[in-house]
């Protein structure tokens, strides 16, 4: 399914001329089924070995299998390689407290349920609607009043939550023994490894802006790309394995009391944030005013950067109520780094951000699919567009309807929209972090909603993008 973004600035030179701007595909995975996720049932991490990680590698879903056919999507023979770190050397017991992360099975399972959900054929991100569009949304055309969206983005509790802009007080008290292990990690060649460790270089990786994804204490193709990905960037050689000079380069620009975990108390701002199970089908999700975060463990998760899973193992038996203390990831600082140029890798799935010729950032990412590729070249960033809504269509034909889908994070285009210059295809968020480079998209660039609003703050329109 397309999707199409129209602004309101009168600074872009298409819409002076009358021009619609067209975007990108709509996610396949945009709806969330499960109010309220858990780590009840979950397998524990196996034991981790050594950081000298030999991924396997294309344990994921076939994209392309998922998307075309749900009702005959593969089923996987093994399990994502994501919770193991591989070279069977000396072992260590993993801690009581530990991560698990989402099995190929698990993710064609998601797939399959949220193909069976989503009854879209078509759609638009558009900036905001006026009522009359509102009125007449079975129309096939739409225009874009000069009112702003209902949700404002710059207010809006979710883009808060994930940006930080009010601040959130962290401390070191009352860590639990596994927290302060993670804490007083070093790497050290031969050492015995288990997840502390494996938590602490996820979150170094995401301290120096080479993104691998929502944090779980599993080491799969996300964080070995991430290590690739900072030894490119420090022009290291890009192994993917852990060694003296690669860990001195991670932790040279960090404060070396910066704690990884760290307890974080619940207040009732946090509370009173809007949550709300996502409806299933485009009508129903047209007659609700936001598509909000489903309970405050989502939202928890995409402001700590983590895994909403290994969230809820940290914190186990807590009841997430204002006052209480839990333990979270403790913040990446901002990138403050001009970015001026991004290459959308397909194969490898990552979003590679630039700063004229010095790589300053890396996001995995979803590109595309075989069925629904993006297309190769050099495009131009055209409009920026936080909390975006989303024109849904469903059916074709006679049977063709038009829902208006309201911003919010899981919105099918998360909380950021970002066109290029070639029609129908930009950079977005997703409702569904944990599937970024694992699920099929529609032509799409798809990042987390927390890596693409960090692009979003040092991007400008008319930025370079390649596609390749």
């Amino acid at each position: 399914m397309k999707i199409k973004l129209i602004v309101t600035s009168m600074s872009i030179a298409a819409l002076t001329a009358g021009i619609n701007i067209s975007a990108i595909a709509a996610p396949t995975d945009s709806a969330r089924t499960l109010p309220v996720r858990t780590a009840a049932g979950l397998p524990d991490i196996a034991v981790l070995a050594s950081l000298k990680v030999e991924e396997n590698r294309n344990r994921s879903i076939d994209a392309n299998s998922t998307a075309s056919k749900p009702s005959k999507a593969k089923t996987a023979k093994t399990t994502d390689s994501m919770g193991k770190l591989i070279d069977n050397q000396r072992t260590q017991v993993a801690p009581s407290v530990s991560a698990d992360n989402m099995s190929v099975e698990e993710l064609t399972r998601k797939d399959q349920q949220s193909q069976s959900t989503d009854d879209m054929s078509d759609g638009q991100a558009v900036a905001g609607p006026s009522a009359a569009s509102l009125a007449s949304a079975d129309s096939s055309s739409y225009e874009l009043a000069e009112s702003q969206p209902s949700l404002d983005a710059s207010t809006d509790s979710s883009i808060k939550s994930i940006e930080d802009v009010d601040g959130k007080t962290h401390t070191t008290l009352n860590l639990s023994s596994y927290a302060k292990q993670v804490n007083g990690s070093t790497w050290s060649p031969n050492m015995n490894v288990n997840s502390a460790m494996t938590i602490k270089i996820q979150a170094l990786l995401d301290w120096n802006h080479a993104s691998p994804g929502p944090i779980d204490g599993g080491w799969g193709m996300n964080s070995k790309k991430a290590l690739i990905n900072f030894q490119n960037m420090k022009g290291l050689p890009a192994t993917g394995k852990m060694d003296q000079k690669t860990w001195d380069a991670l932790v040279k620009n960090i404060p070396a009391n910066k704690p990884v975990l760290v307890t974080y108390t619940l207040t009732d701002e946090d509370l009173k944030t809007n949550f709300a199970t996502t409806p299933t089908g485009s009508e129903a999700k047209s007659k609700v005013k936001g598509l909000y975060y489903q309970d405050i463990k989502e939202m928890l998760g995409e402001r700590f950067h983590m895994d909403v899973r290994y969230l809820d193992k940290l914190n186990k038996n807590k009841a997430y109520k204002a006052g209480e203390t839990i333990t979270v990831l403790n913040n990446r600082g901002p990138l403050n780094q001009r970015i001026n140029r991004v290459v959308a890798n397909k194969a490898d799935q990552t979003l590679y951000a630039y700063n004229g010729d010095k790589l300053v950032a890396t996001y995995p990412t979803t590109v595309g699919s075989s069925s629904t590729p993006s297309p190769q070249g050099t495009f131009k960033i055209v409009n920026k567009v936080k909390m975006p809504w989303y024109k849904a269509t469903v059916g074709e034909g006679d049977q063709k309807k038009v829902h208006m889908l309201p911003p919010g994070p899981n919105n099918p285009v998360g909380v950021v929209w970002m066109g290029l210059s070639k029609p129908s295809y930009g950079l977005h968020g997703s409702p569904t972090p944990e599937g970024i480079s694992r699920q099929a998209s529609a032509g799409c660039v798809r990042l987390t909603n927390w890596d693409v609003l960090e692009v979003y703050a040092n991007i400008e329109n008319g930025a370079t993008v390649v596609l390749q």
